[in-house]
């Protein structure tokens, strides 16, 4: 059976780290968080995020916009925030409304304080081996799997997701690492097969419970990113069995929170084994904190 890897516990130890320099320096960085529109599970990201900054002595400003925002109006923010001198960073919460250009409105985001490390200029950094912001998911991976001491050099990495905020720019630090990677995808071939060689198996593809028992190898790890709410009986059923505990629990809460992984049937196999929730989920966090004391450093000491 698999040990724990304890992303809730090594998120709050980054996190008092923190808050002891901060408070040891009088450091006061600056967040930014925009949020436009009304989606539910971005009002609570961008919640979490402000508390955290007030916990930790940061300076937070947010900026909840109307669903109707104009680029224009939204583009004039982002370019006030570039110039504010109090702000070291600043998160554009995604998803945006439809009518506005995700991809354009990033890269209006100054790379120096791009904390979330999507801007091209920082996605390029970090692919030719420059100093760069690092995406906070997959830098909190590693650091978690750092953390607890497993070797990344000479392993055999799978990662099932492609994504810009996850599956590249994960591949691209473990390959940093010296790990061998494969990338898998929708029209990935032999899934399983593949998955079932990984001596770290990483699931970020946003449907639950996708990866069975039969994806993991004997003895491997496993990091599972999906944060999945199901939500009705019936999808319940059907991906836990009937009577099972989750569906009681849907049947109380109304919903459960659940990984890509089937825990039950990885956790039998695996080595190490993230949970859901209290995984990588409380790790994203802490490296948007630690990407922007990052940035508050770097400006304090130009």
């Amino acid at each position: 059976m698999a040990q724990l890897l304890d992303g809730k516990r090594f998120s709050k130890k980054i996190l008092e780290e923190i808050k002891e320099r901060c408070e040891k320096e009088n450091l006061k960085p600056g967040l930014a968080v925009i949020l436009v529109g009304n989606d539910p599970a971005s009002s609570v990201y961008v919640r979490m995020k402000e508390k955290k900054c007030k916990e930790l002595g940061f300076v937070s400003k947010g900026y909840k916009l109307d669903c109707e925002t104009t680029e224009e109006e939204l583009a004039s923010l982002i370019k006030q925030l570039n110039n504010d001198p109090e702000i070291d960073g600043i998160l554009l919460q995604l998803p945006l409304p439809p009518h506005l250009d995700s991809k354009r409105m990033l890269e209006l985001i100054s790379p120096e304080k791009d904390v979330d490390g999507f801007h091209p200029v920082n996605a390029g950094k970090l692919l030719t081996g420059q100093s760069a912001f690092v995406p906070c998911t997959p830098r909190g991976i590693v650091e978690l799997l750092k953390e607890y001491s497993i070797e990344l050099e000479g392993k055999n990495v799978v990662i099932i997701g492609r994504s810009n905020i996850v599956g590249k720019p994960l591949a691209i630090l473990m390959l940093n690492e010296n790990s061998t990677v494969t990338i898998c995808h929708s029209r990935t071939k032999n899934l399983k097969n593949v998955c079932s060689k990984a001596d770290i198996l990483v699931a970020a593809i946003g449907k639950p419970y996708f990866v069975s028992g039969d994806f993991v190898k004997e003895g491997a790890i496993v990091v599972d990113v999906g944060v999945n709410r199901v939500d009705s009986v019936e999808s319940g059923e059907r991906l836990f069995g009937k009577g099972s505990e989750k569906v009681e629990k849907i049947k109380e809460k109304g919903y459960v929170l659940v990984g890509d992984v089937n825990f039950e049937e990885a956790y039998l196999k695996a080595s190490y084994i993230t949970p859901v929730p209290g995984g990588v989920g409380p790790l994203t966090i802490a490296m948007l904190m630690k990407n922007t004391l990052e940035s508050h450093l770097k400006r304090v000491k130009k």
